[in-house]
C-alpha cells in the first residue's frame, strides 16, 4: 500500500480531532499542521513533524496528498481552491462555506481538477446510523412517514461565551443551523435516502449582546446570528421532518437525536446512547439493537472495529469517514458513501433557504 501524506490546517478542537483520527487510518501519515499562532509548538504537542503558519508555504514544502480544512468558515473557499490548483485532495469541515455561492465555486474547482473532495459529516459513520440507513434501504421500516429530532448544546448559553461563530461575516448568515444543524440535516437525508425539498424556519437570538474580552476588558458585542433554530422540512419522498437546534439549551453538552417513523417500524437514535438503535413495533415487543458486528447488517459490519460491548464513538466515526475518503483517493469505492462537495453544496443551499424562511416567515423551496 502506498502511504499517503495528510496535512491539517487549523489546530483547534476539531483540527486536533482530525490529527488523532488520521493517525489510526492505515497507510496515512500526518506530515504537517498549520496554525497562525505557535504552529511549531502545537505540531509538537500533537506529535506532527512539521508546523507552519501559512498553508501555502506548507503545501509548497511538504506536498501533501490531501489537506484537512479545520479553520473558520470564511477561509474554506480560499484554502480549497489553492489546494485544488496544486493537485491536492481536500477534506473540509462543515459547513462547507459561508453560502451556496462559495460552495459552488469549490465544487466546480474540484470537478475541474478531477480530485477527491469530502466533507466531515461524521454522523454517517456511527454503526447505529449506518444500520438504520441499510434497514430503510431494504424496506424494513416500510413507507417513511417522517423524521424528527434535533441537536442540542449549552456551549454558548452565557453572555461571556463568544467566538467568531457569532458573527455572520465569519461564519455565514446562520450560526447554530449551520454549525450543528448541518449535521442533523445531512443525517436525516442520509438515513431516509431522500433530499430536503422545502423548509420553514423560526430563529431566536436569545442573547443578542455578548461579552468579548479585549485587552483584559469585557466589550459588548452585538450578535447577528441565531442561538436557537426551529425547522420544519418536506422531503422529496413525501416524508415530513421537524428539528430543534440550540446552543443555549442548559445541561445538554452535545446531544443529537433522530427519530424515523415508518409504516412498519419506527427507529430512534440518541448520541448519548451512541451504540444503540431503538426499534418500535405495534404488535410485538420493542427491540434494542446494540452495536455488534455479528448482529449488524452485512454492509454495516465493515465499519465496526471493536467487539460488541465496546463503545465506538466520536473519534471512531472520524476514523471511518477518513478511511472511506482515503480509500477513494486510492481508487476504491467505499461501501458507505461519505459526504462530498456535491452534498456540501446541496446542504449550503438548504441552509441558505432556512435563513430565508426565518426572515420571511414562509415555506421556501430549496430548488
Amino acid at each position: 500500500m502506498k502511504r499517503l501524506k495528510a496535512a491539517v490546517i487549523g489546530s483547534g478542537f476539531i483540527g486536533a480531532a482530525h490529527v488523532e483520527a488520521l493517525k489510526r487510518v492505515p497507510g496515512v501519515d500526518v506530515v504537517a499542521l498549520v496554525d497562525i499562532v505557535d504552529p511549531a509548538q502545537k505540531a509538537e504537542e500533537l506529535d506532527v513533524p512539521n508546523g507552519f503558519s501559512d498553508y501555502r508555504e506548507m503545501i509548497e514544502a511538504v506536498k501533501p496528498d490531501c489537506i484537512h480544512i479545520c479553520t473558520p468558515n470564511h477561509t474554506h473557499k480560499e484554502i480549497a481552491l489553492y489546494a485544488f490548483e496544486h493537485g491536492i485532495h481536500v477534506i473540509c469541515e462543515k459547513p462547507m462555506a459561508r453560502n451556496a455561492g462559495e460552495a459552488k465555486e469549490m465544487l466546480e474547482a474540484a470537478r475541474k481538477c478531477n480530485l477527491i473532495h469530502g466533507i466531515n459529516l461524521h454522523n454517517r459513520f456511527y454503526p447505529a446510523n449506518h444500520q438504520l440507513r441499510n434497514m430503510i434501504l431494504d424496506g424494513a421500516l416500510g413507507k417513511i412517514y417522517g423524521v424528527h429530532g434535533g441537536y442540542l448544546q449549552d456551549c454558548f448559553s452565557q453572555e461571556s461565551d463568544f467566538n467568531w461563530r457569532m458573527l455572520s461575516s465569519k461564519g455565514g448568515s446562520t450560526r447554530v443551523t449551520s454549525d450543528i444543524g448541518s449535521h442533523w440535516i445531512d443525517l436525516a437525508e442520509y438515513v431516509i435516502g431522500s433530499k430536503v425539498k422545502e423548509v420553514f424556519a423560526e430563529f431566536q437570538t436569545n442573547l443578542p449582546v455578548r461579552k468579548m474580552s479585549v485587552a483584559g476588558e469585557l466589550k459588548d458585542m452585538e450578535v447577528d446570528t441565531e442561538d436557537t433554530s426551529y425547522v420544519m422540512i418536506r422531503f422529496e419522498n413525501g416524508a415530513v421532518g421537524s428539528a430543534v437546534f440550540s446552543q443555549v439549551y442548559q445541561g445538554r453538552k452535545n446531544q443529537t437525536t433522530i427519530r424515523v417513523s415508518g409504516s412498519e417500524i419506527s427507529a430512534e437514535w440518541d448520541s448519548e446512547a451512541i451504540g444503540d438503535l431503538k426499534l418500535g413495533y405495534r404488535n410485538e415487543p420493542n427491540r434494542l439493537l446494540t452495536k455488534d458486528r455479528g448482529l449488524a447488517h452485512p454492509d454495516t459490519a465493515p465499519i465496526i472495529t471493536y467487539p460488541g460491548g465496546h463503545t465506538e464513538g466520536f473519534p471512531d466515526a472520524f476514523k471511518q469517514n477518513f478511511i472511506a475518503v482515503y480509500g477513494a483517493i486510492r481508487g476504491t469505492k467505499p461501501t458507505n458513501p461519505y459526504a462530498d462537495f456535491e452534498d456540501g453544496l446541496h446542504q449550503m443551499q438548504v441552509l441558505d433557504k432556512i435563513f430565508e424562511s426565518a426572515k420571511t416567515g414562509r415555506w421556501i423551496s430549496v430548488n
